[in-house]
């Protein structure tokens, strides 16, 4: 009788306790609600947070508010949400990026994988190595050839090291088995430019920003880099269509919170994405960005994160980037 006394007494505290939660959840959300960003305004990953936002405001009738907090790797933005009330009110576009951070920098203040509710996935884009109109390589197989033929004489352009383009060729570099020297740029147009004057005999970049170089002519796609091809791009093979077997690097973000935000309120969180990125306009106006919209359970996300910390963890060891 006395144990069934506790067992009873302990059900009924365990679900008092959780009343006020279930109540909050349901409630949810009564003010606005704040997604932070780790890029400047106007970006690819900037303008797709700010669509998602509006998609979410319109059908959770309150205001969905994006922040921007660029800094190298995503550390404010991220350390910003770690800190933050784990109330659902202040979410982190969560991105790759998070991933190479956990092995490009010394010491974070958090945990990728430890401080985060992951909620969904948003979105994932393509990159694409490209070359100059005048160059004379038009595959893959010439890139990996002349690179065979004249052992570190070749060159290939990427943004800031760490960056997913640069992890990129580095991995492109370790799969093809060649020695091409893989060149940091401080920004995209320093890139193109660089790629169409022949100074780096190779480029690999975001598909979005470089698409209308490629289109006009004035750049040169030879694969995308992604499992599968680009809408984009249907005619362009895949790297790993092209000769390097189990190639793949994409980049993507999501949607997270703070560690201990209640499941239920991940739950609704997850059930807006889902329903936001199934509209048929936010869908569209994504692949406009060259983005593949795609969301998913926090599961998912969470699988998504921990894969690419190992992966790019092992190029990053390999390529001996320095630790910053």
């Amino acid at each position: 009788m006395n144990v069934l006394r506790h067992t009873t007494r302990g059900l009924c505290t365990a679900l008092l306790c959780a009343v006020p939660l279930i109540a909050a959840a349901q409630a949810f959300p009564t003010k606005p609600v704040r997604i932070v960003v780790p890029f400047g305004p106007g970006g690819v990953a900037d303008i797709t947070a700010r669509a998602l936002a509006q998609k979410m405001t319109e059908a959770m009738k309150q205001q969905v508010l994006v922040e921007n907090k660029p800094s190298a790797g995503g550390i404010l933005a991220s350390e910003t949400v770690a800190r933050a009330d784990p109330d659902g009110y202040t979410l982190l576009f969560i991105t790759n990026g998070n991933a190479v951070s956990e092995t490009l920098f010394k010491s974070l203040r958090y945990n990728s994988v430890k401080d985060f509710a992951p909620i969904s996935t948003v979105g994932y884009f393509d990159l694409v190595l490209v070359t100059g109109p005048d160059s004379g390589i038009k595959t893959v197989g010439d890139l990996i050839g002349r690179a065979k033929a004249t052992p570190g004489k070749l060159n290939i352009g990427t943004i800031n090291p760490g960056s997913t383009q640069n992890l990129a060729a580095e991995l492109f570099k370790s799969m093809a088995n060649i020695e091409i020297q893989v060149v940091p740029y401080k920004r995209t147009p320093d890139v193109v430019t660089a790629t169409r004057a022949g100074d780096v005999q190779a480029a690999v970049e975001i598909l979005a920003p470089v698409l209308t170089q490629i289109t006009s002519g004035a750049l040169r796609a030879l694969a995308v880099t992604a499992g599968k091809r680009s809408a984009l791009l249907p005619n362009v093979p895949t790297i790993a269509e092209s000769g390097v077997a189990g190639y793949e690097a994409s980049s993507w973000n999501g949607l997270a919170a703070p560690v201990k935000t209640p499941a239920a309120i991940v739950t609704r969180l997850n059930r807006e994405v889902n329903a936001a990125i199934a509209l048929p306009d936010l869908k569209k106006r994504l692949q406009e960005l060259g983005i593949d919209p795609r969301a998913g359970t926090p599961e998912e996300l969470h699988a998504q994160l921990v894969a690419d910390i190992a992966k790019w963890k092992a190029v990053i060891e390999k390529a001996g980037i320095p630790r910053q």
